[in-house]
């Protein structure tokens, strides 16, 4: 076992080349049986879905205004270098788990556990803020149709008079907990359904709404300055990076070394495309001041006479971002699963169904709490728990993937990141750069969530894993 030690303490480092070793447990297996195009789906389906029928509407009503487009395109841009990172390690290391495996394998295990268990609160309230984000579309369609449902059910505690929840964005998160648990071959093939006919509603949003496009709501550009559209580049960012969140199902992945980097790359580079069409669609139809916080396309199109088009943007997004929750649903599942098989949470997360090869109980876990999250939490404070974890992890996997390429130049790479060290160096200073936009109620909650997990790591994981449990029996 003597191979297996890899430095001492927090900086012991889970060896690449024998990466499998390091796993224990019966019955922890995953399923290998997503195909490229499946997983371009995954990504694709986390990065369009909010970004384009909620934050789009919300950034530009009162962050960025028309320059929303900016913001994307910022995020954009520094979400492409970490992308490219990404890409590099998917081919080397197909192991679920993503951020959380590379910094384990390149950074050592307290980087790891850093970077995992903030994961595991990002990627839940991502679920949760996309669940809230639906159940606006949902709200609006409720009230085209002439139906009235009770206001206690209609919006989190602080959105209305008495006590509330909503109670539609609960309970679409067990929903997917639900769907997540019958299997990832049955649930991927739903999921490439869904993504499919969203794809074609953005297509339709972009395809009718340039006929109505007045180009005097572009002015002003940038009604709240050029650190508008900064500040709404930091919110907007969890909206550009699902690709993150597909990469932990590498280990379901039919040929992940193959796959993965293209999947990574295909589902950024579309997502990317149909972003700037829609935003600059949404800005251009209607004033930036008059734009829907929750529901922004359907109401752009009812403004200019489209009533039975804004009806079926609503259908379309309520389906449609589904995939978002589905996609980072999966990531936090796959993230958790792959910490508690390497020991450093109790191995009892580990378990997966004997014959659907799913981790059931930590996505029950997830599900529940997402739902508690998406309703009792209002969408503008769930959101802030988003943001800062992401960017956390791209300064980790960006600067990890330059360590690797040089202390282990000669590991097979199926794909290898381009202007090697800029980019990589870039997509830190673009995640750092971000990272000073976050207001200090994000940093609050990050230092307290922090605080959590140090306690865990020194009092539980320090000695408990797999790495540790195997040196000690050396």
């Amino acid at each position: 076992m003597g191979r297996l030690r890899a430095g001492q303490g927090i900086l012991r480092r889970k060896p690449i080349e024998h990466i499998e070793e390091t796993e224990v447990g019966e019955g922890t297996r995953l399923e290998r049986s997503l195909g490229l195009w499946q997983l371009t789906a995954i990504g694709v389906g986390g990065i369009i879905g909010a970004g384009v029928f909620t934050l789009a509407g919300t950034v530009a009503n009162g962050t960025a205004g028309p320059a929303v487009l900016v913001s994307f395109l910022i995020a954009g841009v520094a979400s492409a270098c970490a992308a490219l990172s990404y890409a590099e390690f998917a081919g080397m290391i197909p192991k679920a788990g993503s951020a959380y495996t590379y910094g384990y394998a390149v950074l050592g295990e307290f980087a790891g556990w850093f970077i995992g268990w903030d994961l595991l609160l990002e990627y839940t309230a991502i679920v949760s803020v996309v669940a809230i984000g639906i159940s606006g579309y949902f709200g609006f369609l409720v009230q085209e149709m002439g139906a009235h449902l009770p206001r206690w059910m209609l919006g989190a505690p602080g959105t209305g008079g008495g006590h509330r929840v909503d109670l539609f964005a609960a309970v679409l998160c067990l929903l997917i907990a639900w769907l997540l648990n019958l299997g990832i071959r049955s649930a991927a093939r739903f999921e490439t359904f869904v993504v499919a006919l969203k794809v074609l509603v953005v297509l339709l949003v972009i395809g009718v709404g340039v006929f109505h496009i007045d180009t005097g709501n572009y002015h002003p550009f940038f009604p709240y300055g050029i650190g508008g559209a900064f500040t709404g580049a930091a919110t907007v960012f969890f909206a550009v990076f699902g690709y993150d969140a597909m990469s932990t199902a590498a280990e379901e992945s039919k040929d992940a070394q193959r796959h993965m980097p293209k999947a990574i790359i295909y589902s950024l580079v579309i997502s990317m495309v149909l972003y700037v069409a829609a935003c600059l669609v949404l800005t251009g139809m209607q004033n930036y001041k008059e734009i829907d916080k929750e529901s922004g396309f359907s109401t752009a199109f009812k403004s200019v006479g489209l009533g039975a088009l804004a009806d079926v943007i609503a259908v379309g997004a309520i389906i449609g971002i589904l995939t978002v929750m589905f996609t980072f649903m999966l990531g936090v599942t796959r993230v958790w699963y792959s910490m508690s098989r390497d020991g450093l949470l109790p191995t009892w997360f580990a378990k997966t169904h004997p014959t659907r090869h799913v981790p059931t109980r930590v996505t029950w876990i997830v599900g529940v709490a997402s739902a508690a999250i998406a309703g009792f939490v209002p969408i503008a404070e769930a959101a802030e728990l988003t943001n800062i974890g992401i960017l956390l992890a791209f300064v980790v996997v960006c600067a990890a993937v330059i360590v690797l390429r040089y202390r282990q130049p000669e590991l097979p790479r199926t794909f290898r990141t381009p202007g090697m060290p800029v980019v990589p160096a870039l997509g830190v200073l673009f995640s750092v750069w971000l990272i000073t936009f976050l207001q200090w109620q994000t940093w609050l909650r990050f230092a307290i969530w922090f605080a959590i997990g140090c306690v865990i790591y020194f009092g539980y994981s320090y000695r408990r894993s797999v790495l540790a449990t195997r040196a000690a029996g050396d």
